[in-house]
């Protein structure tokens, strides 16, 4: 038996080399082809929305309008109603945490308002740490487009700052309740989808921020590409919950993003395969892995069929690995050369 990179090949009886006598042949070929051979680790990650969280009340009283669950809300547009008050998505990182009124002190989250309704149109100067006229006028305009008062002032909770666009998961409420602040209103998460999966530690070196990624969608042939956007240190993998394992298996978490979510397919949440390149090689000579026979107990070969349709038995040196290709060397071995593959 010869075993080569996981492969087990049963020996031919006798003795067969280049030099055994043409057969005929008129079954299945494969072309040997030149080109860059890479290598893949496969690993198992996780589709879904990034930066998921769970949205309470801003106010007590009765729910009288709650988001769609699935859509995507984006800067200005209204989140939900609690007793008359309305929640409007502004774009910022730092959380609301105070009323925005005259005389308030500088900070920068006036800095974060006078941006948001810059974009949205409304604030006509710089935006600025200082509350004043500038950002009283730009609220009276985003009032007045929401038909709301025009007093140029915002109680807490009339806005809610997100980094980025918020997508509407599953609601924990219904209209008709009764909210206070400590009530879950709905789930919600980025508009950006994310790919977690854990690396082994002994791939680690694949996990680098930067590079390409194969993405493997469920029950389908197509895949299309993302890119490693973040990649954590190495931790103790969760364990099963009942497990008596004592050695817990160390794994790097990683974080890859799609390079065209349409190419998704509208998918939104799945489990997916990523292809993460381990090796690559240059401009060799590669063939399919059914074309692999055993000519002796310590060496490879293909089968070549010429253009009269004899086959003649050519010993290989077997490279790497990629995929169903394997590479290929040798002496009697040629780019464009056609050999014997099994018949699907």
């Amino acid at each position: 038996m010869l075993v080569l990179a996981g492969m087990t090949l049963s020996a031919c009886s006798g003795t067969n080399a280049a030099s055994d006598a043409p057969q005929s042949f008129d079954g299945a070929t494969a072309t040997v082809e030149r080109g860059d051979l890479v290598g893949e680790t496969t690993v198992q990650g996780t589709l879904q929305y990034a930066d998921s969280y769970t949205l309470k009340s801003a106010f007590d009283g009765v729910v009288t309008a709650l988001p769609t669950p699935g859509t995507t809300l984006t800067q200005g547009s209204h989140i939900y109603t609690v007793a008359g008050n309305n929640t409007y998505l502004l774009h910022g990182a730092t959380p609301a945490w105070r009323t925005f009124e005259e005389g308030m002190s500088d900070g920068e989250d006036v800095t974060q308002l006078e941006s948001a309704l810059s974009e949205l149109g409304y604030f006509e100067a710089t935006p600025n740490a200082h509350f004043d006229w500038n950002t009283i006028a730009a609220i009276k305009r985003w009032q007045k487009a929401l038909t709301l008062p025009q007093n140029g002032t915002l109680p807490l909770g009339t806005v809610l700052f997100a980094p980025e666009d918020m997508r509407i998961g599953a609601l924990k409420s219904r209209v008709g309740d009764t909210a206070t602040t400590e009530t879950e209103l709905f789930t919600a998460s980025s508009s950006r989808q994310i790919i977690s999966a854990n690396l082994k530690l002994s791939d680690q070196a694949l996990g680098v921020v930067g590079n390409s990624v194969t993405i493997r969608l469920p029950g389908s042939a197509a895949s299309t590409t993302g890119t490693i956007t973040a990649v954590e240190p190495p931790r103790d993998k969760p364990g099963d919950e009942g497990s008596k394992e004592t050695t817990k298996e160390r794994i790097v978490p990683i974080t890859v993003t799609p390079d065209d979510t349409s190419a998704l397919d509208g998918t939104q949440e799945a489990s997916v395969s990523l292809g993460l390149t381990s090796q690559t090689r240059k401009d060799v000579l590669s063939v399919p892995l059914g074309a692999l026979v055993a000519l002796t107990s310590e060496q490879f070969g293909v089968e070549v069929v010429d253009e009269a349709g004899t086959v003649t038995r050519v010993p290989v040196t077997v490279g790497m690995f990629a995929g169903d290709r394997v590479e290929v060397s040798g002496d009697d071995i040629a780019e464009g050369q056609r050999v014997v593959v099994p018949n699907r």
